[in-house]
């Protein structure tokens, strides 16, 4: 992710694709580089819970949800929450009911094995997530460190 969002190039694309577009989206930290094109600006939005600390940096206001939708801007959480995310684009473009014939499609029915998929509910587990760094090339590398994690990490 840090090497897109100093992209001059990628930056400027997206920042004029999106001033002109029906829907600008995102999943995950993907919110930074609509953050950084200056689309975030005044706007509710959600990334991934590791990084929500930073969506002030680029002018938006988080909102503690999966899928955030403000004006023509819709954002996700997470890479499941990608699937929700998913799924609202499509019922905004199509209508609930194709989107509930995609979701019995695909067979979305969440049940995962553990109830610690949200950081409020596992804080002893973000709390060593928070610690973990990803070099870029994608090794886990773990240390103790009271600083937030940086932008190429989990999506």
């Amino acid at each position: 992710m840090a090497g897109i969002i100093n992209d001059r190039e990628t930056i400027e694309f997206v920042r004029q694709q999106g001033s002109a577009a029906k829907y600008v989206t995102s999943v995950c930290t993907g919110a930074f580089v609509l953050g950084v094109a200056g689309l975030l600006k005044g706007r509710r939005a959600t990334t991934h819970w590791a990084y929500v600390i930073f969506l002030p940096l680029v002018g938006a206001t988080h909102e503690k949800a999966r899928v955030v939708k403000d004006g023509n801007v819709i954002t996700g959480g997470g890479v499941t929450a990608g699937i929700d995310f998913g799924l609202t684009v499509v019922a905004e473009i199509a209508g609930e009911t194709i989107a509930r014939k995609v979701q019995l499609g695909i067979e979305y029915d969440p049940a995962p094995p553990f109830d610690s998929g949200h950081p409020d509910r596992a804080p002893a587990l973000k709390s060593e997530l928070l610690t973990a760094r990803y070099t870029s090339s994608g090794q886990h590398i773990v240390r103790a460190s009271s600083k937030p994690p940086r932008f190429d990490g989990d999506c």
